[in-house]
């Protein structure tokens, strides 16, 4: 039987970020309400365009923490880039990127001519084709590689071809944390306690991944302009540089030490009546109860509304496929306990959540069922996605591994 256990939901801002400040040009201040939990930033519009909080407390002043720059549109931003998020509004700064394979089934794609395919099980008729493999070689995580995914709900079947995108792992300004957590995630990183119970997990609070264009870099003149315990930790500021925050010696350790846990490889995005769905699955490890192995997930879920209707989602319907020979249906009321509205001023919501399987491999599909205002109904497609393991790694850290 696959288990999922619900983590909490995590918050999200208003896209008034990416819409107001994406078009900005030139050097902008970034200016925040100061004191002790003061309100995250939002953009205003004054003589010169700044941040500053929608409702600031009574007695607050702004304080300008940096100054806005272009964002990258090819390259990649490097260790120490601070950042706001364009969508949750959040503070953070970028700790190193991670090159995953995006299988955005929006993007009609042709099938390669010389891709074998296979079928990975019957349940679901989902294949996986990839550059010069075949159905005893496939465990290759690189390469062209595309999904052929025939609806389960009869919509038919779509080719979709990875194509390679850039995320980064990242820390999150702990002053920011207390105002997007209930609709962003805050504790997205977890992993499996090294001990006796297999079914404990810990978090790290503020480690976030986010992908390129939520990125909107800005500098700061502070040496400390990060809030959060492991950036002193993580980084050395070197006004020789640029950005001026570097890596320590102890990032690069913790990053090689936790990569089979941390790694970000596959990203798989579907929009459904302007709700477009992205689900980044992780592997977390292998533990054994009862006589048996079982092996654990999470996975990290964005919704996003792109249209200006406001919608609330009501269900979940998942379809979990182990290779065991189990295939399980889970329904419910929301999500991790929510039953999040998306609006034009929130429009996304994030949450993570975990699934176990007593075999090495399988996967998940599904459907949202989301309420328009009339109180009629639609479903939203979650793209399937793989559970796969590392075989090759049996123990999962315990804490922080420097």
């Amino acid at each position: 039987m696959a288990g999922c256990v619900a983590r909490r939901a995590l918050a999200v801002g208003s896209r008034w970020w990416s819409r107001s400040l994406a078009t900005t040009r030139g050097s902008r201040p970034l200016c925040a309400v100061g004191g002790a939990g003061a309100l995250p930033p939002v953009a205003t519009a004054t003589t010169r365009r700044h941040l500053s909080s929608r409702n600031r407390a009574e007695g607050k002043v702004l304080e300008t923490v940096g100054v806005f720059e272009v964002p990258k549109q090819n390259g990649k931003y490097e260790t120490g880039q601070l950042f706001l998020h364009s969508v949750f509004g959040y503070r953070g700064v970028v700790l190193f990127p991670w090159q995953a394979r995006l299988y955005d089934r929006d993007v009609a794609s042709a099938a390669p001519e010389n891709l074998e395919i296979f079928l990975l099980n019957s349940h679901h008729h989902w294949s996986i084709l990839k550059e010069g493999s075949s159905p005893n070689n496939h465990s290759q995580p690189w390469g062209e590689r595309s999904i052929r995914a025939e609806n389960p709900a009869g919509h038919g079947s779509k080719e979709v071809k990875g194509k390679t995108h850039t995320y980064y792992q990242v820390l999150i300004d702990a002053r920011d944390c207390p105002h997007i957590s209930q609709r962003s995630q805050t504790e997205a990183v977890t992993f499996l306690a090294n001990h006796d119970d297999s079914r404990a997990l810990y978090a790290i609070p503020g480690l976030d991944y986010v992908s390129h264009e939520d990125i909107l870099p800005y500098t700061s003149t502070d040496q400390v302009p990060i809030q959060h315990e492991l950036f002193e930790r993580f980084l050395l500021y070197d006004q020789t540089k640029a950005p001026p925050f570097v890596a320590r010696e102890t990032l690069r350790a913790w990053q090689e030490k936790n990569h089979p846990w941390l790694e970000l490889s596959d990203v798989h995005r579907e929009t459904t009546e302007n709700i477009r769905v992205t689900v980044i699955p992780f592997y977390m490890g292998m533990r054994e109860a009862q006589n048996s192995h079982v092996y654990w997930w999470r996975y990290c879920i964005r919704l996003e509304n792109l249209d200006s209707d406001v919608v609330q989602l009501r269900e979940r319907h998942w379809r979990i496929f182990s290779l065991s020979g189990t295939l399980e249906t889970v329904r419910g009321r929301g999500v991790v306990g929510r039953e999040p509205v998306l609006s034009k001023e929130q429009p996304a919501f994030q949450y993570s959540s975990h699934v176990s399987l007593q075999a090495s491999s399988g996967h998940m599909w599904g459907t949202f069922r989301f309420e328009r205002p009339d109180g009629s109904h639609f479903d939203v497609r979650i793209p399937p996605f793989s559970l796969e393991s590392n075989k090759d790694e049996k123990t999962p850290p315990s804490g922080l591994h420097w």
